[in-house]
């Protein structure tokens, strides 16, 4: 059987139910197809929380965070819950660590973001929670948020099926063929359809869905590890009294006070190994919780033991930049990849793959992101994930 419409969007995480969202509150004919059920933890939009903040490494990205916090306060309007809670953010860069805080300074300064800069004596007395070593640096900016990962993907969900999308899960895309004037076939094990436009957020399956293009991304899946730890006094670590951190060094940590339940949640940052998305383990690595706790007891003594540990995929680009545009020789086939830090960009990235789709621009300045870099076709270009 074969059907006509509109716009496919394949993958059903949080960019593809953002941009499938985003199309149908243009008034157009949106089918999303998800391999596996919706709300699935196989890949990078489940579990409970994921930082929104405007520190960032460059004038492009904390631009497009001011876009990002405007999106997110759209979607809680147009959904009628609450998804950000403001607890602040610290940003700890040790001596000599391995991530330039000067990056962080002059992007944010440029763009005009009102930050602190504190010592170790600051952050004691204001957030005693925390043991940092002598002489790290802090970047305090009180708007730092958390919001919810499966909450706000299944949000985005139910509105773009209140608003007339039509979302298949459990339906693995088998083939992608462009078919030059007459659009892009999308072919799935019971119904092949025809599109005016196809938006691939499929992250980890993403060269999967692509093959017939003759277009792969150079991607690295790894898989990540995160880690709930309980403390004695779970007051202390309150979100009314302790914010949210980034430890700007390798190996890089982070974490959040207590969101939801009386519970402390850390993890490294692109520590995992690396992983066939198909044939990856659920579980939990010990020699990677081990380096976490005695890292977490360091830093923030009394947060208690671990309780569980939750895994997800990171995939990555060789410079850890996102993907947003059309596939290279294909102008009605557009690929939307978070990079392992697309989350809290979703309804922004959505709106802008959307804008492509409809119109083929957008106002972002988005031409970092171009799936034709540099980072994506020299097959020599240096790998770079911490920022």
């Amino acid at each position: 059987m074969t059907e006509q419409v509109e716009y496919v969007v394949i993958g059903l995480g949080a960019l593809g139910s953002a941009t499938a969202s985003e199309l149908t509150d243009r008034g157009a004919d949106v089918v999303g197809l998800e391999r596996f059920e919706l709300g699935h933890q196989r890949g990078a939009s489940h579990d409970s929380s994921r930082i929104l903040r405007h520190s960032y490494h460059t004038p492009g990205y904390v631009r497009l965070t001011f876009d990002a916090y405007d999106d997110w306060d759209r979607l809680e309007r147009a959904s009628g819950e609450r998804l950000v809670t403001t607890v602040g953010g610290l940003d700890l860069f040790p001596a000599g660590c391995a991530i330039p805080a000067d990056d962080y300074v002059s992007s944010m300064t440029e763009v005009g973001v009102r930050f602190e800069v504190l010592d170790v004596a600051a952050i004691a007395a204001r957030w005693p929670q925390f043991h940092v070593p002598a002489d790290t640096l802090a970047l305090y900016q009180s708007r730092a948020a958390i919001v919810p990962a499966a909450r706000g993907t299944a949000a985005l969900q139910r509105l773009a099926r209140a608003r007339g999308a039509v979302l298949r899960d459990s339906c693995p895309v088998l083939s992608v063929r462009d078919l030059g004037s007459r659009g892009v076939e999308v072919v799935t094990e019971d119904v092949t359809y025809r599109c005016r436009r196809l938006i691939v957020c499929a992250d980890a399956w993403t060269n999967q869905v692509t093959a017939g293009l003759d277009w792969q991304v150079p991607l690295t899946v790894l898989q990540q590890q995160v880690t709930y730890f309980e403390p004695t006094d779970p007051a202390r670590f309150a979100r009314e009294r302790m914010p949210l951190w980034i430890w700007m060094d390798d190996p890089s940590f982070y974490g959040f006070p207590c969101f939801g339940e009386p519970t402390v949640k850390m993890a490294e940052d692109c520590g995992g190994p690396e992983v066939d998305p198909d044939l990856r383990s659920f579980t939990a690595d010990p020699a990677r919780l081990s380096l976490l706790q005695a890292f977490a007891e360091r830093i923030l003594p009394g947060c208690g033991p671990p309780v569980r540990s939750l895994t997800c995929l990171y995939t990555m680009t060789p410079d850890r930049d996102f993907v947003l545009g059309p596939v290279p020789g294909h102008d009605a086939v557009l690929v939307g990849l978070g990079a392992a830090h697309g989350f809290k960009f979703a309804p922004t990235l959505g709106r802008l793959l959307a804008d492509l789709a409809t119109t083929g621009t957008t106002s972002a300045d988005i031409e970092a992101f171009r799936a034709d870099r540099a980072a994506l076709t020299e097959t020599d270009h240096a790998v770079s994930w911490l920022v």
